[in-house]
């Protein structure tokens, strides 16, 4: 009952990628599987002697559809929970378990759909910063550093974790300095902040920061609405925030708004788009973020507008940033990734929302797309169920349910595998 009610729901393949099953045949009848942590409410583990159920019906999916497969797995130790571990089942219970990383060429047939993907994805995580700066409930900054501290604890690298507004504007991150204070110096961990001008990046400097982050957009109107000045402005304003940070040895990196559409002129031309966005790599942004701010992208308008970009820009220097607006986020990423895109941006439990873009809705959820990768054989060295505990944190916090597919539909199997 067990390995036909987990398989039925976690183990169909997609038109847009398959899941790697990791081995879990290595289970004995004494192994102890890690377990989720309260937020998701497992109230028992599965028995091994079910999981090998599950591992047999995966194998013959895994014969019939896919045919042969080679599959590379970095070993791991497998080791009794604690309380202050954060770990869960949801990788194997899915048929994928977090701790390996599995690589599974694809068959002859689709190869031409993933050439040219990267091995490895940076993520990019914007919950702390993006995702909660449009909430309007005012979150305390204990809760902001913990939000924070349990993304590390997932495995993710890059966490943005504030901006230096003007907390009229933004009142939510008023609390930047304590925010940034707050936060231990982590080797291999950056925390970027946003720092919309040079008195913005003084203040972010003097809380701690050790890199920063600028934003222009591709619309004259949004630019407008958005930071009040004109995109040109916004620019020379730029310019004068790399210039300090250059003298300070602190990195910056750029985003640029509305590569698709706006909410006020409407579609964006992407030659628009690759001129803001080369006129912030050469003032000496290391890296740039073209973002969809309100979601109504698609592969069909994503990919001309990534094209002019490279045409001006390394590929290797880009990043995309989606809103999920119109349910389109993952199949924009997956066309990013088919173009040699290898950083990407999302918030956990999918977060988010610009406050001067009406109808712009949360940023793709870190869940899914971590996810995704997975089942295309991308590492990310995120920890699937950790990032869950931290989505389930969040959001119970907001009193509401994660904004994340991956989460609920997980979450869900998990909870039902534990009353069996």
């Amino acid at each position: 009952m067990l390995s036909s009610n987990i398989f039925s729901k976690c183990g169909r393949w997609t038109t847009f990628f398959s899941i790697a099953f990791s081995p879990i045949s290595n289970l004995t009848s004494s192994s102890k599987m890690p377990t989720l942590q309260d937020p998701l409410s497992l109230d028992s583990i599965p028995r091994s002697s079910d999981l090998g159920r599950l591992q047999r019906n995966t194998s013959k999916v895994t014969k019939m559809d896919l045919g042969t497969c080679l599959t590379e797995t970095r070993g791991c130790s497998r080791s009794n929970t604690s309380k202050n571990n954060l770990t869960s089942n949801v990788g194997t219970l899915c048929g994928q378990d977090h701790n390996n990383y599995v690589l599974v060429e694809a068959v002859p047939q689709f190869s031409h759909i993933l050439k040219g993907m990267p091995r490895f994805v940076k993520i990019v995580e914007v919950g702390p910063r993006d995702g909660l700066q449009n909430e309007k409930l005012i979150i305390p900054t204990p809760v902001k550093v913990e939000l924070i501290q349990k993304l590390v604890s997932s495995g993710l690298s890059v966490i943005e974790a504030t901006s230096f507004v003007s907390p009229k504007w933004v009142p939510q991150l008023a609390d930047a300095r304590d925010v940034m204070q707050s936060i231990p110096l982590i080797p291999g961990v950056k925390f970027p902040v946003l720092t919309p001008n040079l008195k913005g990046f003084e203040a972010a400097i003097a809380s701690g920061a050790k890199e920063v982050a600028v934003f222009a957009s591709a619309s004259e109107s949004f630019s407008v609405s958005n930071i009040n000045c004109s995109i040109e402005e916004s620019l020379e304003r730029y310019h004068k925030v790399v210039s300090a940070a250059k003298d300070l040895a602190i990195p910056v990196r750029g985003y640029v708004s509305c590569v698709v559409g706006c909410p006020v002129e409407g579609p964006v031309p992407p030659k628009k788009v690759a001129h803001v966005a080369k006129r912030l790599y050469d003032i000496g942004c290391y890296e740039i973020s073209l973002g969809d701010t309100i979601g109504v992208g698609t592969p069909g308008t994503v990919s001309p507008m990534l094209d002019a970009v490279m045409s001006v820009i390394p590929v290797d220097k880009l990043a995309v940033h989606f809103h999920d607006t119109y349910g389109q986020s993952l199949a924009n990423i997956f066309a990013a990734l088919q173009m040699g895109i290898s950083v990407i941006d999302c918030s956990v439990a999918g977060l988010g929302g610009c406050p001067y873009a009406k109808g712009a809705s949360g940023n793709v959820a870190t869940e899914d797309v971590v996810y995704m990768l997975n089942g295309l054989g991308v590492t990310t060295n995120v920890d699937l169920g950790k990032l869950m505990v931290a989505g389930d944190f969040i959001s119970k916090h907001l009193g509401r349910q994660s904004g994340s597919k991956v989460a609920i539909a997980l979450s869900r199997v998990t909870a039902g595998a534990s009353k069996m």
